[in-house]
């Protein structure tokens, strides 16, 4: 077994400090080169984590170093050349959401890799956030009953009011033709599935909020699960929450079944209520560290444990699939207006 595990990255954009930080606390990897076709971006990000080495081009990074693992941080119309590109090499990669700007391209990267033998992750870290995580186990552990009935989730995030909405954290938000289910909601899509199981049928009615943006920001979306639950994601991105951090939760969930309620709270918390009975707390612990309560780090750790271990993945590129199917359904829904059955 090797003693380390050597993990470039490509992208030094919004995102990618979150990815970084949360290497740095795994001990089994070696983040050792960073590339991005803005050189002066790769060295000052490079330089804040301690990182050697930098690239303008991801073919110069492969023609210089020799990692085991890459971690593709670039907006989606980038992915499928530089997962052919790094297939090609036979190393393993791991790849950020939104996973492809279509279904056709989601597709050839799943096959590419397989092609080559070579492992694709997608980072869906939501599912690895500890409420979801919690949540997860207590359903499994029967709390509210042997029945799921109802899987709701309401979100307002505030950031998308202002004229220049967007601008100054994630500007290319603002051109995306397909926005709030395409970029936030396929989060909610694998969320819905860890917790409720597989979905059959989809319902939505989307809306532009923001005229000064392309793509919708406001969307109610009606989820049928296999036995026989619904699921409903109430969303928009214009509105303000009130409360501090609407980042942290990304909105507030209630799961009912047979037995009672599971609710968890902006700030994390979460509460059990029985029938009949008064709402209490469900003690846990979690750290609101680096990005959604560590979710970066848990589903990082979990990507290296599945390679060191040679066992599957929660998060294989192959069966992600399914959630882009859901994703498709929904904006065929709302184009028709008429349900959509999976």
């Amino acid at each position: 077994m090797r003693d380390k595990w050597k993990i470039v990255c490509v992208g030094a954009g919004y995102f990618a400090p979150y990815h970084l930080e949360a290497w740095s606390r795994i001990p089994e990897v070696e983040l050792v080169a960073l590339c991005d076709s803005e050189i002066s971006k790769a060295n000052e990000m490079a330089a804040r984590f301690g990182i050697v080495r930098t690239y303008e081009t991801l073919n110069d990074l492969l023609g210089s170093e020799h990692p085991d693992l890459v971690d593709i941080i670039t907006p989606p119309e980038s992915h499928l050349s530089l997962v052919d590109q790094i297939a090609r090499k036979g190393i393993h990669m791991i790849c950020q959401k939104p996973f492809a700007p279509s279904m056709a391209e989601a597709e050839a990267m799943v096959e590419v890799s397989k092609r080559h033998e070579v492992r694709l992750f997608v980072h869906e870290n939501f599912r690895f956030q500890p409420w979801h995580r919690k949540i997860k186990s207590l359903l499994e552990g029967g709390l509210i009953g042997d029945k799921l009935h109802s899987i709701s989730f309401r979100m307002r995030t505030g950031d998308g009011w202002q004229p220049d909405a967007y601008m100054a954290r994630q500007p290319y938000f603002r051109d995306m033709s397909r926005f709030l289910v395409f970029e936030t909601g396929i989060h909610f899509i694998d969320v819905f599935r860890f917790l409720g199981g597989e979905i059959r049928s989809v319902y939505a009615d989307l809306r532009r909020l923001n005229q000064e943006i392309a793509g919708e920001d406001e969307g109610l979306v009606l989820f049928g699960f296999a036995d026989g639950a619904r699921g409903v994601w109430d969303a928009n991105r214009y509105n303000e929450p009130n409360y501090p951090n609407p980042r942290l939760t990304f909105g507030e969930m209630m799961i009912e079944g047979t037995d009672g309620t599971i609710r968890m709270y902006p700030d994390g918390q979460i509460t059990h209520q029985r029938l009949g009975q008064t709402e209490k707390p469900v003690e846990y612990i979690f750290m609101n560290e680096n990005f959604g309560g560590d979710c970066v780090y848990f589903t990082q750790r979990h990507i290296i444990k599945s390679l060191l271990r040679n066992e599957p993945s929660e998060i294989e590129g192959e069966n992600y699939i399914t959630n882009l199917e859901i994703q498709e359904a929904i904006y065929e829904s709302a184009d028709c207006g008429k349900r959509i059955d999976l």
